[in-house]
């Protein structure tokens, strides 16, 4: 076993030995699901108020309105009754640091981690890659606020989404921890 795997499984045995929330329902209790980024300085429970039980959260790459987010979205609110939707990206994500283009070339060159420097994105070893990544949208960021305002107007112009759902923008300021409002987004979720 690796230590990460030893200290998750420990730090579980101590959560599950004085866990007591086994009782709560299955939808989420504030009635709200968030979509947001994977990025490990984001905690939503945090930056939110939540506490188990309260809404959903629905994390991806850059925290895009892809297929399968606003699949997650639909669920949340068809079947578990959500009745708001946070969009919350952040500053300085990943996302914004390589283009599609850039990605599929490094999946051809390697399936190995990538490193990058001030000249930009490198393969560390050559061969063993594949082609697969040229059929997929990567969902890359050029504008935190041009990509929020995109994807809420992409969830609520989705014929999946009731009209009656609000559904808001924010960025995330990993430097404060503030949530941000874009306006635009906002409005465009109305």
């Amino acid at each position: 076993m690796t230590n990460v795997l030893n200290e998750v499984l420990s730090a579980n045995r101590d959560y599950a030995a004085s866990f007591d929330k086994g009782n709560l329902p299955m939808p989420p209790g504030r009635r709200f699901a968030i979509l947001t980024c994977m990025d490990a300085r984001l905690d939503p429970a945090k930056y939110a108020g939540l506490s188990e039980g309260d809404a959903h959260v629905i994390r991806n790459a850059g925290g895009r309105a892809s297929d399968d987010a606003i699949r997650s979205l639909v669920i949340s609110y068809k079947l578990l009754g959500t009745r708001e939707w946070f969009v919350v990206h952040h500053t300085d994500c990943g996302m914004e640091t390589f283009t599609d283009e850039i990605m599929r070339d490094l999946l051809c060159s390697s399936l190995k981690t990538a490193s990058v420097d001030e000249t930009g994105w490198h393969d560390c070893c050559e061969g063993g890659g594949s082609a697969e990544g040229k059929y997929i949208d990567w969902l890359t960021i050029k504008d935190q606020a041009q990509s929020v305002l995109e994807d809420v107007v992409r969830i609520k112009s989705h014929p999946l989404v009731p009209s009656d759902i609000p559904v808001y923008g924010y960025i995330y300021e990993v430097k404060t921890g503030r949530l941000i409002e874009v306006p635009e987004a906002t409005a465009a979720g109305k």
